[in-house]
């Protein structure tokens, strides 16, 4: 008889799917410690913890590429491990939830306090998202040594410089010089910018576009208003001829950036998100039903986004655009072990947007997370996991 192997958790499930593999069949996953360590169909062996469950879809961690982690210091913030790691995101990226006068203290009380993995698009404002009033209103923060020395300091932990130019972020302040900024910043760090979008009675898309380089990601997507990439049922032109060149498109739901009305439009003329994300902040805490990353992928299915592209845009392709492609948004073995559990709900309400139309169809749930290895549930606002 062959040996008995001896994992850490074993996961058993209908359907296990990784779409930087292209692996979707049932099978399981084996974990020891931290790692994955086997995948496939005839993956047994004995585990101080099992879930066999041929209902759920295993996926790899979901992530979540714009969001609002913040225990303290930003008026946006969210609790991370209550409100993404037990709704199924294992890795989140801060919208410019702190900035360089306050970077040190968001990695001591948040990051290293969070079992969620967060990374950070860096606020161009020294003062982040402490408020009130808009980042950008005050031009003297906007500190581009500052900077530069917080990101050359915590490099580790910063992915890019988040610059939202939206006149609800900079107030009377020129947005052309708020983006001027961005972009010397990213020049000198070598890094990309999460960007927010003008309206663009004030500064054509087009020409913001011009500005942004190869990496860089526009969020807030599908919004119908004060901007929209589609007029007259096709994605603009100046939209098109930026993803050509290299501009990632990021969904950014959040609480008025998502609209069916758009989303439909441009998946139907064959533009979809390279991210969906859900733009989670203060404001959705206590929502019915709770606005988390499952729920935003169901809307963008509902809209038309096919299942596995819907799937690889919370996987692999947020973790490449990260530049983590071989830590996690995978079930490779020898990666971190990082996946989501998912149960599809066939009868469920209506699925609504951000102007109150709603869309018939199914919704996703997390039933259980794994992050690093440790299993976690979602009880009664609670986390339970085995240590």
């Amino acid at each position: 008889m062959p040996p008995t192997i001896n994992y850490d958790v074993l996961i058993r499930a209908g359907r296990l799917v990784c779409p930087a593999t292209g692996y979707d069949a049932p099978g399981a996953v084996a974990i020891c410690g931290d790692r994955i360590v086997a995948v496939g169909p005839d993956v047994d062996g004995h585990s101080g913890h099992t879930i066999d469950d041929s209902s759920v879809i295993v996926l790899p961690g979901l992530i979540d590429l714009h969001a609002h982690p913040a225990l303290s210091g930003s008026m946006f913030g969210v609790d991370p491990d209550r409100d993404l790691l037990a709704r199924g995101t294992t890795t989140v990226l801060s919208q410019g939830d702190a900035g360089a006068g306050n970077f040190e203290a968001y990695i001591r009380e948040t990051i290293e306090r969070s079992q969620t993995q967060i990374k950070v698009a860096i606020n161009l404002s020294s003062a982040g998202e402490t408020g009130p009033g808009g980042c950008f209103e005050q031009l003297d923060l906007i500190d581009v040594p500052a900077c530069v020395s917080a990101i050359q300091q915590f490099r580790w932990h910063i992915w890019g410089i988040a610059v939202n130019v939206s006149h609800i972020c900079c107030g009377q302040t020129d947005p052309r010089e708020v983006l001027r900024r961005g972009l010397q910043v990213a020049e000198e760090t070598g890094l990309p910018l999460l960007y927010g979008m003008r309206r663009p009675e004030d500064w054509p898309l087009e020409h913001q576009l011009r500005e942004l380089r190869p990496g860089d990601v526009v969020t807030y997507c599908f919004r119908r208003t004060p901007h929209c990439i589609v007029h007259e049922g096709r994605v603009i032109d100046a939209v098109v001829a930026a993803r050509e060149r290299g501009i990632l498109f990021d969904v950014g739901h959040g609480r008025g950036s998502f609209d069916f009305n758009t989303a439909e439009a441009a998946l139907q003329d064959g533009f979809a998100p390279d991210t969906i994300s859900t733009d989670l902040q203060r404001g959705h805490v206590g929502q019915v039903p709770i606005h988390d990353l499952p729920l935003v992928m169901s809307k963008l299915r509902a809209a038309g986004m096919p299942e596995l592209e819907t799937f690889r845009a919370v996987t692999s392709r947020p973790a490449q655009i990260l530049g983590l492609e071989n830590e996690i948004g995978s079930l490779r073995v020898g990666t971190r072990a990082d996946l989501t559990l998912l149960l599809w709900h066939e009868q469920s309400e209506p699925l609504v947007d951000v102007h109150g139309n709603a869309r018939a169809g199914g919704h996703w749930e997390a039933t259980a997370t794994i992050c690093a290895g440790r299993v976690i549930t979602a009880a009664a606002g609670f986390i339970s996991g085995n240590p």
